[in-house]
């Protein structure tokens, strides 16, 4: 499956099959019984990612939580307006995570690029203060747009129907992160040339 087509799959998956199950299951339940189902849709394909691939992705993850917390909102009688809520409140809890690290010696941006695309000497980058900066920038941007993020869809959550809402909201997740993405991948480029030529002209 090529790249296009997995991402118009995973909005299907996430976006539309949920929509279209909820709109079709209300007219025979309750909405929060409805809702709660459609919810199954996402985990179902994480299900068939974990048998195939025997690994849970970031998203996959992700999703798994969702569906664990709404089964424990279901269980304590949670409105159906908490239920269309909880992913909006794990991507602020991720984006206060990033803003509080801002406090720490190193920040969660720092320990992410070690990870994933860090080298051996990746470390010894945090000697310059220019690379700090990026460090701590690159976080608070984070932070910032994972917040506004969940902002803006608990404000749809009150201010529009359930229908609607579940038809725009996987819009407004993917547009923030798409956007800091994209703003991660140009300054990175940038910044990295910076850094290169500030360890040039220091040797």
């Amino acid at each position: 499956m090529s790249k296009r087509s997995y991402v118009i799959f995973t909005l299907l998956i996430n976006g539309v099959v949920p929509w279209a199950l909820y709109i079709w299951l209300s007219a025979y339940m309750s909405s929060i019984a409805a809702l709660s189902i459609a919810t199954l849709v996402p985990l179902v394909d994480n299900i068939v990612h974990l048998m195939k691939h025997r690994k849970l992705d970031a998203f996959g993850s992700l999703m798994l939580f969702t569906f664990l917390l709404t089964i424990i909102l279901v269980l304590l009688g949670g409105s159906e307006k908490i239920l269309l809520i909880r992913e909006s409140l794990i991507t602020a809890s991720v984006g206060l995570v990033f803003i509080v690290s801002l406090f720490f010696s190193r920040p969660l941006m720092f320990h992410l690029a070690k990870r994933f695309i860090g080298g051996s000497e990746f470390p010894s980058n945090w000697a310059y203060a220019y690379f700090r900066f990026v460090m701590r920038l690159m976080t608070l941007v984070w932070g910032i747009m994972l917040t506004a993020e969940a902002a803006v869809r608990v404000y749809m959550v009150y201010h529009m129907s359930t229908e609607s809402y579940l038809a725009f909201s996987n819009f407004v997740l993917y547009g923030f992160i798409g956007a800091a993405v994209l703003w991660t991948v140009v300054y990175r480029r940038h910044s990295a040339a910076k850094l290169t030529e500030l360890k040039q002209n220091k040797a």
